[in-house]
């Protein structure tokens, strides 16, 4: 095991002080009967109330993401999307919360307007459906307990928005960071919305209310979706405000959008299964690279993993990320124009696998392509359950656009088409673009009991980060805090060919001897910039004791009883 963390589950008696090294990193959270792990402290605490009065994960989860809309808003919101998986008596189920893009946009009416991706990306017409709303209100529908109204769940995070809270210091940094995504579609002279005093973002610890969020979200508790947010108020201020900086939405776009609820796919590792949300997510990225490691640990081509941080440890999964990522960019689409049991065809998977590993250099990057932010957290309640749940604006406050009297931004989950006219994935009327936002759980292979719920929220980062968590408890027996702790690595921009990003605390050695098997490699990427790797929440279940990890990339906490 590499020397940055040495676990203290192999001691088996008396320890002193050279047995456990301390590294200023947290210990896992240890508890019995329920647990949270969010970004964000309050959010934690207000799902953490809700399950020692009886709610379930479901409804737990509900009041979670409503209370990170509040306290997190440069990461997620209404004007975004959510994807959750739930584990319940041994079985695991899906939502797809993501939205459309309008009927009326086209691939002709964007290249008019854009010649570029990057004009295209912060532009309205990247504007999609937000799908948060109407994905909570299926979420307690379908596993609610009957017990808890949506407005009841809602309501805490409603107080919060009207009596203000205190920012936490990440949080706050992303928030002034990301100001002139929301200022750049303010006239001159006007208050720039969800900031102090008009003009700026909130230092850490400064009070901040929002008004007119508390407005929507109790709309939207005492009204429903459809009523209280796609076709009364809101929606309106919705359309009003893409259609006002040159968007095509209209009212019939929002009015009939649903949910989907697919079945899960996984993959298999070592008796353990990794399930995701079939795409139109990325999963299926990260379930590629877990087949195809077990793959090549079965056919011989590699040694068992077992050494977390060492030099064969992040080729192997360096190197089967990339196919990972090779066949999801070339593949992923609407979830009516991708296959993605086809892609995850074990035969397949080996077979590229064991064909284009090298354990002596890299390999993968050279290949052709021929096959932001977001919040996550993780529930397990009193009664068994679990879910993993996703929710993001999607590169920071997304557009940046505020409907009037709303107080969230919209979205720019547009930006996931592609421009090609020959791309499954191609911008059309009423499609769902590549995402990246991804739930994840695990179960034993042979029972399908719980083993964790996982997530690692950040753009491209979330498969691999997936990956790495899975492989850093299953192959590296570490605990959920220690597995979240662990330096990452991050293949940029989701591609094949994306120079690697290795988080400070990775052996010089080992980054050596990367490079020198042709490695791309930025590596000690420190301070604000590590928001690249992500931050993961983990709540694995072991001999009836829930273990927790919540990531220190950012605010958050996990709490239990």
């Amino acid at each position: 095991m590499a020397d940055w963390y040495k676990s203290s589950d192999s001691s088996s008696g008396p320890t002193n002080d050279n047995d456990l090294p301390f590294h200023s990193r947290r210990s896992p959270v240890l508890c019995q009967k329920f647990c949270v792990a969010s970004s964000q402290p309050l959010a934690s605490s207000i799902g953490f109330q809700f399950l020692h009065e009886g709610a379930n994960a479901a409804e737990a989860a509900i009041a979670v993401a409503a209370a990170l809309a509040v306290t997190e808003p440069c990461s997620t919101g209404l004007g975004g999307d959510m994807f959750c998986l739930y584990y319940s008596q041994n079985k695991v189920t899906a939502i797809n919360g993501s939205g459309c893009s309008p009927v009326l946009l086209t691939l002709d009416r964007v290249l008019n307007h854009h010649s570029t991706e990057e004009t295209f990306r912060d532009s309205a017409l990247s504007v999609t459906v937000p799908g948060a709303a109407r994905g909570w209100e299926d979420l307690l529908q379908r596993h609610g307990s009957g017990n808890y109204s949506l407005a009841q769940l809602l309501e805490p995070a409603a107080q919060l928005a009207e009596n203000g809270f205190p920012v936490s210091p990440i949080t706050s940094h992303h928030w002034r960071s990301g100001i002139s995504q929301i200022a750049k579609w303010v006239p001159d002279g006007e208050a720039v919305p969800l900031t102090v005093d008009g003009v700026r973002g909130p230092q850490p610890g400064e009070i901040i209310r929002n008004l007119d969020l508390a407005r929507v979200l109790r709309d939207l508790g005492e009204k429903g979706s459809q009523n209280g947010f796609y076709a009364g108020e809101t929606g309106s201020a919705i359309v009003d405000a893409v259609n006002q900086h040159g968007g095509c939405f209209t009212l019939e776009d929002l009015a009939d959008h649903a949910s989907l609820f697919p079945d899960p796919i996984c993959a298999e590792y070592r008796n353990i299964r990794l399930w995701q949300v079939p795409p139109n997510g990325q999963g299926v990225a990260g379930l590629i690279a877990l087949a195809g490691l077990q793959h090549l640990e079965q056919g011989g081509h590699i040694a068992p993993l077992s050494n977390p941080g060492s030099e064969d440890w992040y080729h192997a999964l360096i190197e089967m990320m990339r196919l990972g990522f090779a066949d999801a960019r070339a593949h992923i689409a609407c979830p009516s124009k991708c296959n993605s049991f086809s892609l995850l065809d074990s035969e397949r998977i080996g077979n590229r696998a064991q064909k284009l590993f090298d354990p002596s250099k890299a390999n993968i990057a050279g290949l052709p392509d021929t096959s932001s932010c977001t919040v996550s957290f993780q529930v397990v309640d009193a009664y068994g359950d679990a879910i993993s749940f996703v929710q993001s604006n999607y590169m920071g406050f997304g557009t940046g656009i505020v409907p009037k009297g709303c107080g969230f931004t919209l979205q720019n989950r547009g930006f996931g088409f592609s421009l090609d006219a020959d791309h499954p994935n191609v911008i059309a009327p009423r499609k769902r673009p590549y995402h990246t936002i991804i739930p994840g759980i695990l179960t034993h292979a042979d029972s399908n009991e719980l083993y964790a719920t996982l997530s690692n929220m950040g753009g491209y980062m979330q498969p691999q980060g997936h990956l790495q968590l899975t492989l850093n408890m299953v192959a590296g027996g570490l605990d959920p805090q220690a597995a979240i702790d662990m330096p990452r690595f991050c293949i940029a921009d989701g591609t094949q060919y994306g120079v690697v990003q290795m988080e400070t605390g990775i052996d010089s050695e080992v980054l050596k001897k990367l490079k020198a098997k042709g490695h791309q490699i930025k590596e000690n990427v420190v301070g604000h910039d590590r928001s690249v790797f992500g931050r993961a929440q983990i709540i694995q279940k072991r001999s009836g004791v829930l273990w927790a990890g919540s990531d220190g990339r950012a605010d958050g906490c996990a709490m239990g009883f």
